[in-house]
């Protein structure tokens, strides 16, 4: 993994790198500190990353500036923070984890962990997926979103207003973060589940979501059972 820690404060840093580094062993292959909000926005534009360890008060200035664009990006994004107070919003922009100050190795651990893991994220509710447009960063209410296609190392995300959206994050990484509303229903769709009319099963062991606005989507034959259950 490749991690970069954004933290104001050089003796709490060195304890997480310290912490990380005995926590995630040889899995770890770069970890690099950066203590002002600038520069590590240029770092994000210009390196490959899986996860960014970012406090919200960095000299003064707020952490969401750069929050709200390292969320559009592929990798990952944990707050560590004395602000509890800004643990709901951080979650509703799609953060997979708000570690409290002052914290302890369990506790880091524990949102370390879920890095590494495809779990749903069930502590905090994403209410936006953070999108780039030309110069700027868009939210998009998860509430608009009925479907999202994997494609390669990025995903669609389509929209109940007929428009399709690109998003950085990659279908896993979205499936973490989006609630038991969406699911998996193949490999290469996560579909609101409130948004299915209609199962429809063809010939040949075909299986498909109609959704309510007509769109029909395959379900994967070892999720049929499954999402056929959760449907009813």
């Amino acid at each position: 993994m490749k991690i970069l820690i954004v933290e104001d404060e050089s003796r709490i840093a060195k304890r997480i790198k310290r912490l990380t580094r005995d926590i995630l062993g040889d899995a770890l292959q770069l970890i690099i500190h950066i203590n002002t909000l600038h520069e590590a926005s240029i770092y994000i534009e210009n390196n490959s990353l899986d996860l960014v360890l970012l406090d919200l008060n960095l000299n003064g200035n707020s952490g969401f500036e750069l929050l709200s664009k390292a969320v559009s990006e592929s990798f990952h994004t944990i707050i560590i923070s004395a602000n509890k107070d800004q643990a709901i919003t951080a979650f509703e922009y799609g953060v997979l984890d708000f570690v409290p100050k002052p914290f302890n190795r369990d506790r880091l651990e524990k949102a370390l962990h879920k890095t590494i893991t495809t779990e749903k994220n069930n502590e905090g509710a994403t209410k936006f997926l953070a999108i780039k447009k030309r110069h700027r960063i868009q939210l998009i209410s998860v509430e608009d979103v009925l479907y999202i296609k994997g494609a390669g190392a990025y995903t669609e995300l389509f929209l109940a207003d007929g428009k399709k959206e690109l998003h950085d994050k990659s279908l896993e990484k979205l499936e973490q973060l989006l609630s038991s509303s969406f699911e998996r229903i193949h490999k290469s769709y996560l579909a609101k589940m409130s948004e299915i009319k209609e199962i429809i099963v063809e010939s040949g062991s075909k299986y498909i979501a109609e959704l309510k606005n007509g769109k029909r989507i395959p379900i994967g034959r070892t999720k049929y059972k499954d999402i056929k259950a959760k449907w009813f």
